[in-house]
């Protein structure tokens, strides 16, 4: 019996993408194989949705629309919708689209598998929204997207209540995983070949208010420092309300904790924040940004920012300008806002026009595209450590590079150098040349390090997978100011 396919599309944060691991691991050890890219359909299409943005339902809709004349001409299809907007509109997604045969929330995620055989068996759609976590999720299989570098989660959910998100409605309030068990499996990872790890949290620096240990986060990152094999790590995203001296002084002191640091400001006036119910002032922020840099030069810092939150005037909006300005982001998420339904912003008063909000976050890019480019342009001349990681990278004309993050999270292309290079591995190269969004290396490496990460790519890709085999690309962290979908989890995906 040929076994029946799946596809899996994601949309939002981090932790989305870490979930949708999950489902790739439970739908493979139920018996189902990964679809091939350019196949003519999957025989099971999940759509793990996010609620943040404004459009996110018209997004699914129309996606599920597409499918439905596929569906009806293939018996035997199904269509699951499972994450934050499934969550959200348990009660309307089957009405809308009845053609749907399951939709699960982000608290059973474990359940996919059997809702989709009882869904079958039934010939009716599953509806299972689960309203707190049963189990968390870490303890279920994972496939995950690269054999060398992997998410490990610290907790779910969030006990922040700022005006403009939805996620702790969604994801529940804040639950962490014990010390031992996160340890555990990052040591298991490295067992495996990882050699890269990002600790991921919806309000990460917040570990610890659970299991009562203000310093719990930062004793983490020490712990991980004493880890054989582990060579990098990096967190996200962190909250400025939790974030202290004792997890500056551990990203400082522990070698394979990454000089970087996401830092989400979302607005430099302190009259916005305090709508917002950020928890911070303007003065806290560039507090904490002035103590990072002292403990750590190098560092590289990126941020979110939303534009035109209600309420917001010329003023507000020259006080973020000077925030972005004196804090010098690597990069920024940067968004125009939009209300999304069931927060307290959404119904505030003072909504800024479209026209205004758009001429203020076209000046916002303009300066954070200038900052970017100025921040590159000093590791023009410096030798990088770039972890080889998105395969073939770019080719221009009869060039063909390879590409790879530096230990801040730079985006490196490079020259392909003589001897053989495998995605996990490490080279050291000469930046010769600097653009806002990545450094590029025309010389070759001056060395190559074979990894046991890129033994673990090697082994992984010796026998293709069904269906395509392993993504070869890391997960990014990291992107342009004018990026309009969020990367990091917690409140850069709000």
């Amino acid at each position: 019996m040929t076994a029946k396919t799946y596809e899996l599309k994601t949309f939002g944060c981090q932790m989305n993408v870490h979930d949708s691991e999950r489902m790739a691991g439970l739908l493979e050890g139920a018996g189902y194989v990964r679809a091939a890219d350019g196949a003519d359909g999957a025989d099971v299409v999940v759509f793990n949705t996010c609620a943040v943005r404004e459009n996110a339902d018209n997004r699914l809709y129309g996606n599920l629309g597409q499918l439905a004349p596929k569906k009806a001409a293939r018996p035997g299809m199904q269509i699951a919708v499972g994450g934050c907007l499934a969550q959200k509109d348990r009660d309307t997604i089957v009405k809308r689209a009845p053609w749907v045969d399951v939709v699960f929330g982000t608290h059973n995620v474990g359940k996919l598998p059997v809702l989709l055989e009882r869904a079958r068996v039934e010939q009716e759609a599953q509806v299972e929204i689960a309203e707190s976590l049963e189990a968390f999720p870490s303890t279920l299989p994972t496939r995950r997207e690269s054999p060398y570098a992997a998410w490990v989660s610290v907790s779910v959910g969030c006990n922040n209540t700022c005006t403009f998100c939805i996620v702790p409605q969604l994801r529940g309030k804040e639950k962490d995983r014990r010390p031992g068990d996160i340890l555990a499996e990052v040591e298991a990872l490295v067992a495996e070949g990882v050699s890269e790890i990002t600790l991921l949290g919806q309000n990460v620096n917040a570990y610890g208010s659970d299991i009562g240990d203000r310093e719990a986060f930062g004793k983490l990152l020490r712990a991980c420092g004493r880890i054989d094999g582990l060579e990098r790590v990096r967190f996200t995203s962190p909250h400025p309300r939790d974030f202290t001296d004792d997890v500056i002084a551990a990203m400082a002191e522990t070698p394979n904790v990454m000089p970087q640091l996401h830092m989400p400001l979302q607005s430099g006036s302190s009259r916005v924040l305090k709508a917002m119910r950020r928890s911070y002032r303007q003065e806290r922020f560039l507090g904490i940004i002035e103590k990072v840099r002292a403990a750590m030069p190098e560092a590289a810092i990126s941020t979110d920012v939303i534009v035109g939150f209600p309420g917001e005037t010329e003023e507000d909006f020259e006080q973020t300008l000077h925030v972005v300005r004196e804090s010098r982001f690597a990069q920024a998420f940067t968004f125009q806002y939009s209300k999304r339904p069931g927060t307290p912003a959404a119904e505030m008063d003072g909504q800024i026009p479209k026209a205004v909000v758009q001429q203020r976050y076209e000046r916002l890019v303009a300066l954070q595209e200038e900052i970017s480019w100025a921040e590159n342009l000093k590791q023009v001349g410096r030798t990088l450590e770039v972890m080889v990681a998105e395969g073939e990278g770019r080719k221009d004309g009869a060039t063909r590079r390879l590409s790879g993050r530096a230990r801040d999270n730079r985006l490196v292309h490079f020259a392909r150098p003589d001897e053989p290079v495998r995605p996990g591995d490490v080279v050291q190269v000469d930046v010769t040349y600097a653009a806002p969004h990545h450094l590029l290396a025309e010389s070759p490496a001056r060395s190559v390090r074979r990894t046991r990460a890129g033994d673990a790519w090697e082994r992984r890709n010796a026998e293709p997978e069904p269906g395509g085999g392993v993504l070869l690309g890391l997960p990014t962290v990291g992107a342009p100011a004018s990026q309009p979908e969020p990367s990091g989890g917690g409140c850069s995906a709000c």
